[in-house]
């Protein structure tokens, strides 16, 4: 029994995997880009483990797929391979169509071949999990219930219109030939080894430096928080007992201001690394850091932001009896902590397309 796992060097990916092989003997075929995401050393503890196989590839080489699918022959495969920052989406949005639209297109034909010719008992045992997001279904205002499954599709970004398109794919690829897939929509998430270009790992590790503490617009966008190591734990249990054909939400019951998200984050620094115990400067003044707060700095809010996302994840509760473990504030302070005990992988992934990145998106002020 093996699984195939698209895009387990990225974030949630990498979660995945590593509390897969923590928990189960199964072995993982986890096919990764390496785009500016990915990262090897997010699986580094899994060095010499024979249950991991890692293969570098593209899901849009169906030739690769194909192999990969006739050598190792998954029971599932678990598509998290994504491009999945709104930001890059804006400045960007071609990447987005390849590996979203096309790249979901041509694994969805490759393992649509893989299973029609898989014994009856195999393909009733099959399961593809798309893992996608709760941007697909648009921005809500302050007092609309939170997003249901059956919630209309209204994406505002060229991210989200391209998950949404492959939710689409997915849907139709079920329907119309009758693979067995289950679609998965989670909030954002927030955890270990997230790339520091996304709002929580940013501010943690901009404050560090001493450097500005970039918050789009007026900070009152709100969105739902899920640790990552939740999320993990509610796409095991869809797996294992999911119904074929759904699709069910995953949140963390967390509703949270980017600019709350933020302060809370300073708040937990100055607890377990306090600015003058550190000797931070801020680099734009040299002088000494006192509070992380002081570091706020309200930048231009970027086109077409979503003013709120939240989650009604009252299915996979009442069917599949999942629900978060973490608190925002359990999780958050789990996140801090890891950020501060791995500054090496911060500064290896800190590479000068990231800084021109951070540049480009929130100005010369917030990089400093």
């Amino acid at each position: 029994m093996t699984i195939l796992v698209t895009g387990g060097a990225g974030f949630i990916g990498s979660n995945f995997v590593l509390d897969w092989l923590r928990l189960h003997d199964e072995p993982v075929v986890n096919l990764d880009k390496l785009t500016y995401a990915g990262n090897r050393e997010n699986l580094a503890s899994l060095e010499g483990d024979a249950r991991h196989h890692f293969v570098h590839g593209d899901i849009g080489d169906r030739a690769l797929v194909e192999r990969l699918l006739a050598e190792h022959r998954p029971r599932a495969v678990l598509h998290f391979a994504a491009e999945s920052h709104v930001d890059r989406s804006i400045h960007g949005p071609e990447d987005f169509i390849q590996t979203n639209v096309v790249g979901t297109f041509r694994l969805l034909e490759a393992v649509r071949a893989y299973w029609t010719a898989l014994p009856a008992a195999e393909q009733a045992a099959f399961r593809f999990l798309h893992v996608s997001t709760d941007e697909v279904f648009g921005s809500l205002g302050p007092h609309d219930p939170p997003f249901a499954e059956t919630h209309r599709y209204e994406p505002n970004s060229p991210y989200s219109a391209s998950k949404a398109a492959s939710d689409h794919l997915v849907h139709a690829w079920h329907h119309t030939y009758g693979l067995p897939v289950i679609t998965t929509n989670c909030s954002n998430n927030y955890g270990p080894y997230h790339f520091p270009e996304k709002l929580i790992p940013l501010m943690i590790v901009n404050a560090l430096a001493g450097k500005p503490l970039p918050v789009y617009g007026d900070g009152q966008q709100v969105r739902d928080w899920l640790y990552v190591g939740d999320h993990c734990a509610a796409i095991r249990r869809v797996l294992q007992a999911g119904r074929v054909g759904e699709t069910y939400n995953i949140g963390g019951h967390n509703e949270r201001t980017n600019l709350d998200v933020v302060r809370t984050i300073c708040r937990l620094l100055d607890a377990l690394a306090p600015a003058p115990a550190r000797g931070v400067c801020d680099v734009r003044s040299g002088a000494p850091v006192q509070r992380y707060e002081q570091l706020i700095t309200f930048v231009t809010d970027r086109p077409g932001h979503d003013r709120r996302y939240a989650m009604d994840a009252r299915k996979i509760e009442r069917e599949l009896d999942w629900r978060p473990a973490e608190t925002f504030d359990s999780g958050l302070r789990k996140t801090v902590q890891w950020y501060l005990d791995h500054p090496d992988w911060v500064q290896r992934v800190q590479s000068g397309a990231y800084r021109a990145w951070v540049q480009r998106q929130y100005g010369q002020e917030a990089l400093a």
